[in-house]
């Protein structure tokens, strides 16, 4: 049996699909902080059949939810304090991401700009549909 130990402050990001974890952690840049870090990968669950699991000790300030719900709004966030559950967040897609995509238009201000943000804003939330700021390029999110 599997035996990762509890953490005493951070966040507990569960229903990942399976292999997904580790694009979450390079998108969170996990690997630049100074924080720990399990992964659990393809873990048996009744719900999904296989599913990912992180368990990221740091300073509840440091994760952005926003990319987290941008990748996949269906990942369960529990907030932890004092090695209790404290809190449990419902993800939805985030009205704007911010240096998550890169715009796909070779004549967006961003592909000249390099030092501008990639600031993309959700236009169609049924179809999941974000637009760059500056040239309205349209990213669909799967």
């Amino acid at each position: 049996m599997l035996n990762v130990g509890a953490i005493k402050e951070g966040y507990v990001l569960d229903h990942i699909k399976a292999g997904m974890s580790m694009a979450i952690y390079h998108y969170l840049k996990l690997d630049e902080a100074d924080c720990t870090v399990a992964m659990i990968m393809n873990a048996h669950s009744n719900k999904m059949g296989k599913k990912d699991i992180l368990k990221i000790e740091c300073d509840p300030d440091m994760v952005d939810l926003d990319i987290v719900g941008f990748l996949d709004h269906n990942i369960t966030v529990n907030i932890i304090k004092d090695e209790e559950i404290v809190e449990k967040k419902v993800l939805t897609l985030p009205l704007e991401i911010k240096n998550v995509i890169k715009c796909r238009n070779p004549r967006c201000i961003t592909s000249i700009e390099q030092e501008l943000d990639q600031i993309f804003y959700l236009t169609d939330p049924e179809k999941e549909i974000y637009r760059c700021k500056y040239c309205e390029t349209k990213y669909k999110r799967n």
